[in-house]
C-alpha cells in the first residue's frame, strides 16, 4: 500500500470526524455558538481541562479546516477573538444532537 493513501480519508464519515474529532474541538465548537466571540482566555476558563498547548494547536486546526476565525487586534494588551465560519456553524445542529444523546446516556449511567 502506498504511503500517500494513508493519511487521506476513507469515507466522509472518516472525513469528518477528522476535521471535529478530539477531545476539545466539538467543545470549543459548541462554546463559540452559544458566545458567538470569545477571546482565548474565555476559551481557557470554559476549558478548563486543556492545556494552553493543546488548546492553541487544536484552535490552530480549527481555523485551518476553516471552521472558526482568528481575528487579531493589534494593541496592548494583545486581543484576540474567535468565531464560527460558515461551515463551522453548519454544525451547530449536529453537535447539539450529540449533545442531547449524550445528555440521555448519563442519566441511563446515573440510574
Amino acid at each position: 500500500m502506498s504511503k500517500k493513501f494513508i493519511n487521506e480519508p476513507s469515507c466522509p464519515v472518516d472525513y469528518a470526524f477528522r476535521r471535529i474529532g478530539g477531545k476539545y474541538k466539538g467543545r470549543i465548537l459548541w462554546y463559540l455558538h452559544l458566545n458567538t466571540i470569545m477571546r482565548y482566555g474565555e476559551l481557557r476558563k470554559s476549558l478548563f481541562d486543556v492545556t494552553p498547548k493543546m488548546l492553541t494547536q487544536t484552535l490552530r486546526e480549527l481555523e485551518d479546516d476553516g471552521l472558526i476565525t482568528r481575528k487579531v487586534y493589534h494593541e496592548i494588551p494583545p486581543k484576540v477573538e474567535y468565531a464560527l465560519t460558515e461551515t463551522g456553524g453548519e454544525l451547530t445542529p449536529f453537535i447539539e444532537h450529540l449533545k442531547d444523546w449524550g445528555t440521555r446516556q448519563l442519566k441511563k449511567d446515573i440510574q
